[in-house]
């Protein structure tokens, strides 16, 4: 069998990549092609297109490169037919891949699509497209269940969050204790540049107000560090580049842009602010499309409470950054943000969600 997987992010090639391991495993000598990242290419897949020259965030960052992202769709329409795959998995991104869902299906080629676009919070309407064009939908998230039975698709396959299988397989062998004595503090400021350019500026005024903390800044793999260096300036904070997992293995406490880094900071039972900011037009935009959900943070929209704090664009300042940093940073507010993270444990379920994910590609 021949696989083409499209992801457009780093947390796609993380789990597309989990998921490329579990269909060789169970089918050793299929074909896979992505347009993907270095971890789906480590996993044993034909890497056609890096994921950073996909990679655009925000209303008015897409109208700018949209010359770019057009270019990129039509290579990516003849790469598939070229390699005529017997079916085709697209992995979230929903800017780009649902402008092949038509393409595709008049090929005649399945479509499965994993990690269901958050169609709950940016217009419902785009579900017509997926019971039109797509075969199955798996779904990472359990309250996305009820939404496609809502809308009477019936090929949507709860198959658990590959998260909970991305660090269960990394091994914890830091020594907790020293590092908590130590303090450290990891700053995630995204893994794009829009992300970073207004995140980072945040991030540092924090660390400059608190000099007994030892801050670290997690590097993005897709990102220069001279991009970081040239935000950073004079700042003499620590810039790391060992990988978001080691990094929340040996922290205290975490300041995280919105994203999928927010869960990961749970699952590795790490204290955290969840923060947001980006271009004022993008943001505006963004709101008047999404005013009915309540929070923008994995970890909140999934426990349906507000377990970490969200700053976000306007709120988002140094002032109630700091006393947001002060609570994570007690011993009782740790303990309390430690305590409903176990709730979130319980709501995910199982590990094994690669596994799942390729029986029913597979089947």
């Amino acid at each position: 069998m021949k696989y083409f997987i499209i992801v457009g992010e780093a947390s796609g090639d993380l789990h597309g990549s989990n998921l490329v391991k579990a269909i060789k495993k169970k089918e050793p000598y299929c074909e896979i092609v992505c347009y993907g990242g270095e971890l789906m290419q480590l996993a044993g897949a034909k890497l056609i297109k890096h994921y950073k020259e996909m990679a655009y965030m925000g209303f008015v960052e897409i109208l700018m490169n949209l010359p770019k992202i057009l270019k990129n769709l039509n290579n990516c329409k003849k790469d598939i037919k070229e390699f005529q795959p017997d079916k085709v998995i697209l992995i979230d991104y929903p800017g780009f891949n649902f402008k092949l869902l038509s393409f595709v299906k008049s090929l005649q080629i399945p479509i499965i699509y994993y990690i269901s676009p958050k169609l709950w919070a940016w217009n419902e309407k785009r579900i017509i497209k997926i019971k039109q064009y797509v075969n199955k939908m798996l779904l990472i998230l359990p309250f996305e269940v009820d939404f496609y039975k809502k809308h009477n698709y019936q090929s949507a396959y709860y198959v658990g969050h590959p998260l909970l299988d991305a660090v269960a397989s990394f091994n914890l062998v830091k020594n907790q204790e020293e590092a908590f004595s130590k303090k450290k503090i990891l700053l995630l400021p995204g893994s794009r540049t829009q992300e970073v350019k207004f995140m980072l500026p945040v991030m540092l005024a924090l660390a400059k107000k608190y000099p007994n903390f030892h801050f670290i800044i997690g590097k993005a793999s897709s990102l220069d560090e001279n991009f970081y260096r040239e935000i950073m300036q004079d700042s003499t904070i620590e810039l790391s580049t060992k990988g978001t997992y080691p990094l929340l293995s040996e922290v205290y406490a975490a300041i995280v842009t919105s994203g999928t880094a927010t869960l990961e900071t749970a699952l590795f039972k790490v204290p955290q602010i969840v923060c947001y900011k980006g271009n004022i037009i993008s943001y505006a935009i963004a709101r008047l499309l999404v005013r009915h959900i309540k929070y923008i943070s994995l970890v909140n929209l999934i426990l349906d409470t507000t377990c970490v704090t969200e700053l976000i664009q306007h709120n988002l300042t140094i002032e109630k950054l700091s006393v947001e940093f002060e609570k994570i940073t007690s011993e009782k507010g740790r303990i309390e943000m430690l305590h409903t993270y176990n709730d979130l444990f319980k709501i995910l379920g199982s590990e094994g969600a690669s596994e799942r994910a390729a029986d029913i590609i597979l089947n």
